[in-house]
């Protein structure tokens, strides 16, 4: 592919709606932002530059055009001690560091990984995220009053009534700009983006993090910057399958790892905290009419500009105005056909789903959520395997031969069943194990294997295996000893 057909494909194929989407999500990453750097306990400035910062850099390097990655909730939480303990200097050098561990993962290709997240995992990641963003806007919908729940309501008839006049807009960026405009000349006591912190005056500066350079330093930044980088990754790989989903096209997610990497990795070095893709932003992106690069970059580029030069103004923006936005994302995000499928999905996919939104609205750890509903995807998909197992016999006519034929799968679920499925009691002359129908899938299968060929010639017993295939064949001469020296001796051991 040429560049001006990259260039043309990637960031210029939808220039108007890109743009005006980006200044949309531009709007709703500034409370966001703040919040984040509240959660963590450093300056609003450390979050909105990671915003501008991240979204810019993401849009040059990234696998998955029209993803917003910015700071998010999930890193703010996650290096709250390190900064308690050690200040914010430490934060920006964990942060560097996190960008080098997320670059050498896309480098070692665990993107692979992604194959191993059930469709069950990710809608219940979508759920989840959903309710969180709702329960997120619930500090703005409490202990208010009635003006807040009036403002409210009109910037979502705004959203969802806007479209049926025309699209060319996007309706939550003329839901705030209206009620913006209301809240200010008609002066409605409510929340403003200002009543959430200080917005920053001056341009993100580059500096080396004030951290002495030991290995001292690296024993305290490692772990935060570990954990950080795997979390960070685990979200924006989630957030790009769901954009995929989203928009019906593929992406490159070795790339967006690599992205990742870099992003962070730039930011530690202008004040910056560490971020991840942002599946509220990239809803609100898509939803607007957002599509390519290009959208990316004005979010972040809008959101310096908004911040710095448009300061005084944002500041007036009325918090009801985001939280219609956001509650627009959470009803979109959320997969209400899931609720349908309940009844008609395998129950075990339904538990997987449920267990996985259950553990991230309980710990607000959309991480913890996603590791439990793949080990229990795991479990069930072994407990499946298992039971698609079997071994029939049948003797010969003069009673001195039995042949045993196993089919099926035998790995470390089902390798118990497979040793009990032999009468090593039973006098015969021979026994055949016949493998035609079977696969060995690891070495607790071939120890099985072990045991049972070994038991039998203990009884003075024959023992013939047929039908292996290749694949079982291979791991079965690398890892069984039955028919190396010493056998007997190994099943002793055992």
């Amino acid at each position: 592919m040429t560049f001006a057909t990259s260039l043309r494909r990637e960031w210029l194929s939808n220039s108007r709606a890109d743009v005006l989407a980006g200044i949309v999500v531009a709007l709703a990453l500034i409370p966001e932002a703040i919040g984040f750097s509240i959660i963590a306990g450093v300056d609003p400035s450390v979050g909105l530059f990671a915003s501008f910062s991240i979204a810019v850099i993401i849009s040059l390097v990234g696998g998955r055009p029209g993803m917003i990655s910015a700071a998010t909730a999930a890193i703010a939480v996650l290096v709250l001690p390190l900064i308690r303990d050690h200040g914010d200097q430490y934060l920006f050098a964990a942060t560097i560091l996190m960008g080098l561990i997320q670059g050498v993962a896309g480098f070692l290709k665990l993107d692979l990984l992604m194959q191993y997240v059930s469709r069950s995992v990710i809608t219940g990641f979508v759920n989840a995220l959903a309710i969180l963003i709702f329960i997120a806007q619930l500090p703005q919908l409490t202990n208010v009053g009635w003006e807040t729940y009036a403002m409210v309501a009109a910037g979502l008839a705004i959203i969802y009534l806007f479209p049926r006049l025309t699209k060319a807009i996007p309706s939550p960026l003329v839901a705030i700009v209206i009620l913006t405009i209301v809240s200010i000349y008609a002066g409605i006591k409510v929340n403003t983006v200002g009543d959430m912190g200080k917005l920053p005056s001056s341009l993100p500066a580059f500096g080396i993090p004030q951290v002495p350079f030991t290995l001292e330093t690296l024993r305290i930044i490692f772990p935060y910057s570990l954990t950080m980088a795997a979390v960070g990754l685990l979200e924006s790989m989630m957030t790009a399958q769901i954009v995929d989903d989203l928009t019906d096209t593929p992406s490159n997610k070795r790339r967006e790892m690599k992205g990742q990497g870099i992003a962070n990795f730039l930011t530690g070095f202008f004040g910056g905290m560490g971020g991840c893709a942002m599946i509220g932003q990239s809803v609100i992106n898509v939803k607007s009419g957002g599509s390519t690069r290009l959208s990316t970059f004005v979010s972040g580029a809008f959101l310096l500009f908004l911040i710095v030069v448009l300061g005084p103004l944002v500041a007036r923006i009325p918090m009801p105005a985001l939280v219609a936005v956001m509650i627009m994302v959470s009803i979109g995000t959320f997969s209400w056909g899931s609720i349908k499928n309940l009844k008609s999905h395998p129950w075990q996919s339904s538990v997987v789903m449920l267990v996985t939104v259950l553990v991230v609205v309980s710990t607000h750890d959309l991480a913890q959520g996603v590791v439990a509903g793949v080990i229990l995807s795991g479990l069930f998909f072994a407990s499946k395997v298992k039971r698609l197992f079997d071994v029939a016999t049948e003797l010969s006519a003069d009673g001195r031969t039995r042949t045993y034929r196993v089919s099926g799968q035998v790995f470390f679920a089902s390798s118990e069943r497979f040793a009990d499925a032999f009468d090593f009691k039973e006098v015969l002359d021979n026994v055949v194990i016949d493998l035609t129908a079977a696969h060995f899938w690891d070495i607790s299968a071939v120890g099985s294997l072990d045991k049972a060929i070994l038991k039998f010639r203990r009884e003075g017993t024959h023992v013939e295996v047929i039908g292996l295939n290749q694949a079982s064949a291979t791991m079965i001469d690398r890892f069984a000893v039955h028919d190396k020296p010493g056998a007997e001796a190994a099943l002793g051991a055992h």
